[in-house]
C-alpha cells in the first residue's frame, strides 16, 4: 500500500463557478464518514447530489478537465479515506429513486437500495430478484460492480442500464455492459442512472419464503449489525476467500480499533474509533498472511477511493 503526496480538501474553499447552474444540493468541504457503512473516511471537496439525470449531465458537461469525479452510491462496500477525496463526489439520491413495476420486471433508479428492489418485486409476486435482499448497497453499484449472492448475479436478471456520460444517456444491454465476476464494462466515466431488471410471475409465499431464508443466512453467518463494508476480498478461481483467511490465522485478526470479523473472516470491522488507514492496513496484513500461507494472492472487492492522511 502507496501514498503519493496525501493532502487534506481543503473545507474553506467555495463553489466554482461551473457549479452554479446545477440544480440539486452541493456541499464543499462535506463530511463523508457517517455516510459510509465504516463510518470512517475524510471529507468530500465538493459533494454533489444532482436532482435529476439532466442535473447530472450538465455537472458532467460542465466539470473542468482534468478534475476527478468519484460516485460513492450507498457507500456500502468502500474505504473512503481519511484524508478525504478531491474533487467531485457524486452521490445520487431522491432524483434517482423512482420505481416501476412491470408484468415481467421492474425498471429502477440507480440510488433504489437493492434490498428495496427485492421487496418492490416480492410484493408483485414476481420471482427471481429475491437474491437483492442479501445484497447491501444500491441498484447503481450493483450494476456496475455485477453484485451477486445465494447463486444468482445482476448479470443473470439485466435486461438493460442507462449510463450517463458528457455524450448523454446511452441504454446499454446486459451484453454490452461485459458483466464478469464483480465487475463491468461502463463506458469510461459513465454513472448508472437507472436499470432494467427482469422478473416472473410467481407465488407470493414462496417469494417470501425464500427471501426469508436469505435474511436468515445472512443473520446467521455476517455481522450484518456491525460497521463494517461487506465482502472485503473476491474469491479467487477455485477457492472462498473466507476459507483462505480462517486458514491463515487471521480469524479475529485486529489492528487498532480495525478488526477481522469471527463470525465471517471475509469482513473486516471498525470495533469504534478506527480509521481507515488502519482498516485498510488491516487488509493488507490479511492479504500478505493468506499468500504466505497459501500462495494465493486476494483481490480487493472493497473499493478504496481518496487521500491517505498526512
Amino acid at each position: 500500500m502507496s501514498a503519493a503526496a496525501p493532502t487534506t480538501p481543503d473545507l474553506s474553499i467555495s463553489l466554482p463557478e461551473w457549479m452554479a447552474g446545477l440544480r440539486g444540493r452541493v456541499q464543499a468541504g462535506a463530511v463523508l464518514g457517517p455516510q459510509s457503512w465504516f463510518r470512517v473516511g475524510g471529507p468530500a471537496e465538493f459533494l454533489v447530489r444532482p436532482a435529476d439525470a439532466e442535473d447530472l449531465l450538465a455537472l458532467l458537461r460542465a466539470r473542468p478537465a482534468g478534475m476527478p469525479l468519484t460516485t460513492i452510491g450507498a457507500a456500502s462496500n468502500l474505504i473512503l479515506r481519511d484524508g478525504g477525496l478531491r474533487g467531485v463526489v457524486l452521490r445520487l439520491a431522491r432524483g434517482f429513486s423512482e420505481v416501476s413495476v412491470e408484468p415481467d420486471g421492474i425498471t429502477a433508479g440507480a440510488a433504489v437500495l437493492d434490498v428495496t428492489l427485492a421487496e418492490h418485486a416480492a410484493a408483485a409476486g414476481l420471482a427471481g430478484l429475491e437474491f437483492l435482499c442479501g445484497i447491501p448497497g444500491s441498484v447503481g453499484g450493483a450494476v456496475a460492480m455485477n453484485a451477486g449472492a445465494y447463486g444468482a448475479e445482476v448479470k443473470d436478471v439485466l435486461d438493460w442500464a442507462e449510463i450517463a456520460t458528457p455524450e448523454g444517456i446511452r441504454r446499454l444491454s446486459a451484453g454490452e455492459l461485459g458483466f464478469r465476476y464483480r465487475r463491468s464494462a461502463l463506458p469510461p466515466g459513465g454513472i448508472v442512472t437507472r436499470a432494467r431488471f427482469r422478473a416472473t410471475p410467481g407465488e407470493r409465499s414462496a417469494i417470501a419464503s425464500r427471501m426469508g431464508e436469505i435474511r436468515e443466512s445472512r443473520e446467521a453467518s455476517q455481522p450484518v449489525r456491525a460497521r463494517t463494508g461487506g465482502s472485503t476480498f473476491k474469491n479467487p478461481p477455485g477457492h472462498k476467500a473466507w476459507a483462505l483467511i480462517d486458514a491463515a490465522g487471521c480469524r479475529g485478526l485486529r489492528h487498532g480499533a480495525a478488526q477481522v470479523s469471527e463470525k465471517h473472516c471475509n469482513f473486516l470491522l471498525n470495533l469504534g474509533g478506527a480509521t481507515a488507514a488502519e482498516i485498510e492496513a488491516l487488509g493488507e496484513m490479511v492479504r500478505a498472511r493468506v499468500l504466505a500461507h497459501s500462495g494465493v494472492g486476494l483481490e480487493w472487492e472493497i473499493k478504496r477511493m481518496g487521500e491517505f492522511a498526512l
